[in-house]
């Protein structure tokens, strides 16, 4: 298999009925992580990576990286997404570097954190669109805010969201504006708002339907049934890992993420795409604490990062089955190309379409 990219990925998830998680990466550890999982479930898999992970990183690292992932695991097909690209700067560079699949996050202005209007996005997305897909590139989009319900604030992720207080309208999305958006700007995938967040601290409580407006995506699918939508902050943030980091030294205070069976529910109605970072994270973190405070004379990295490594890839695992993802890759019984790709944008063959 080759790289593939986000927009066929997607069409086979919605032919077959599953999601795909995407799974932020930093380092060498927790692309490892995933690539095991999913080829022990013969599973498609989303590798994104944020701005922050880019300078981190550094994008030559990455391709290379991403360039050995696909030489390692040939029979997986691989999508490498860029992350909350701020600008068409962002998403032309990662374009350059490799990635199959970028975002364009015109939701915020170029900043990160400044809310945008209506003409900012449509026009900013587009413009990334239509270069995109010139090269077979597939885009994601951003309509709404991510924020949480409760308290109206934003969660920044690699200094990514916004600062302050917004309204209620502002964090959830319009499904009627949304599909108006899909039009203007033919993304291939939709990010939309309803009360997910980044980072760990989500919810105070077990989300309901006043803090987590579920609503939102089972209205946008009737009204646009192909189109392939994204949840942003999905992590569960499970309660064993919280426990496993502060039984070692963590002192995470209590709190919720957004439980598996609400993201079922919506890949039942057209969420195709679902983003992973925090439950990672935790793992990785839990898994280090627990062989530093155990084996206190510990200094060999292997001997930590390879829990580590092993603790991320359960939950890979983990959700790539609860998602319906597992057994998926060796359906996908070609990859188009970029070039082929880029035919059927032209053709209009993947413009969207309402009911």
């Amino acid at each position: 298999m080759a790289r593939i990219t986000l927009r066929q990925l997607l069409d086979h998830a919605a032919e077959h009925d599953y999601g795909v998680p995407a799974f932020n990466i930093n380092n060498m550890e927790q692309a490892l992580a995933i690539m095991v999982a999913a080829s022990e479930l013969d599973a498609p898999v989303i590798i994104q990576a944020s701005r922050g992970a880019r300078q981190y990183a550094n994008d030559i690292m990455l391709k290379h990286m991403m360039d050995a992932l696909v030489e390692i695991y040939p029979e997986i097909p691989i999508c490498v997404h860029q992350d909350h690209g701020n600008s068409p700067a962002t998403c032309f560079s990662a374009m350059q570097a490799g990635f199959t699949s970028v975002m364009m996050d015109g939701s915020l202005k170029e900043d990160g954190k400044t809310p945008a209007d209506w003409d900012y996005n449509v026009n900013v997305t587009k413009y990334v669109t239509d270069m995109a897909h010139l090269g077979g590139i597939s885009v994601e989009g951003e309509f709404g805010v991510l924020g949480s319900l409760e308290t109206g604030m934003g969660e920044k992720e690699d200094g990514h969201g916004f600062e302050g207080k917004l309204s209620h309208d502002q964090l959830v999305t319009n499904p009627d504006d949304a599909v108006k958006f899909v039009k203007a700007t033919k993304v291939d995938a939709l990010a939309i708002a309803m009360g997910t967040s980044h980072g760990a601290y989500k919810f105070s409580r077990k989300p309901d339907g006043a803090i987590l407006a579920m609503n939102v995506i089972e209205e946008l699918h009737r009204k646009m049934p192909g189109l392939h939508m994204v949840m942003h902050g999905s992590s569960s943030v499970p309660q064993d890992l919280q426990d496993i980091i502060n039984a070692y030294g963590g002192k995470m205070p209590q709190t919720w993420g957004v439980p598996v069976e609400e993201i079922q529910r919506g890949i039942k109605h057209g969420v195709r795409k679902i983003n992973i970072d925090t439950d990672n994270r935790m793992a990785i973190t839990g898994a280090i604490r627990k062989v530093l405070a155990e084996h206190p004379a510990e200094f060999d990295p292997r001997k930590y990062l390879k829990p580590a490594t092993e603790a991320m890839t359960r939950i890979c695992r983990q959700r790539l089955e609860e998602f319906g993802t597992a057994g998926q890759a060796s359906k996908i019984k070609r990859v188009f190309t970029l070039a082929e790709m880029a035919k059927s944008y032209a053709k209009g063959e993947l413009d969207p379409k309402t009911a």
